[in-house]
């Protein structure tokens, strides 16, 4: 599946790949988040952080009723605010793809597949 987009000069096909390459990163970056995992992790129960060629295992782009829609699963880090972590991912999130792609994204919904307690 790929997001197709229209401008004067020509067609564009954005990949699902490029997506998740770019919203896998900006997530894995914020504060409290430990890494992405599979979207299928919590019905398969296999809990493995995902490496930065996986993310499309991680992150799943679909076009919804008001625009395209951005789902990441994540691993957070024990011991921080949930509810900062996640506002933090959908705003950096957001704000990186639409940057990068010149297009509107109308939510990112973040999903919290497991809390992780880190060694320091």
């Amino acid at each position: 599946m790929s997001i197709k987009e229209k401008t004067p000069y020509g067609g564009i096909d954005i990949s699902m790949e490029a997506i998740a390459s770019v919203a896998g990163k900006a997530a894995s970056e914020c504060y409290g988040v430990v890494g992405l995992s599979s979207k299928n992790s919590l019905k398969d129960n296999i809990f493995e952080l995902l490496k930065a060629e996986d993310y499309v295992k991680g992150v799943y782009a679909h076009k919804g009723k008001k625009g395209y829609e951005v789902d990441v699963y994540v691993y957070c880090a024990y011991g921080v605010k949930l509810n900062e972590i996640l506002s933090e991912v959908q705003k950096k999130v957001k704000y990186v793809l639409e940057k990068t792609f010149e297009m509107r994204f109308a939510s990112v919904n973040v999903y919290v597949t497991d809390i992780k307690e880190i060694e320091q």
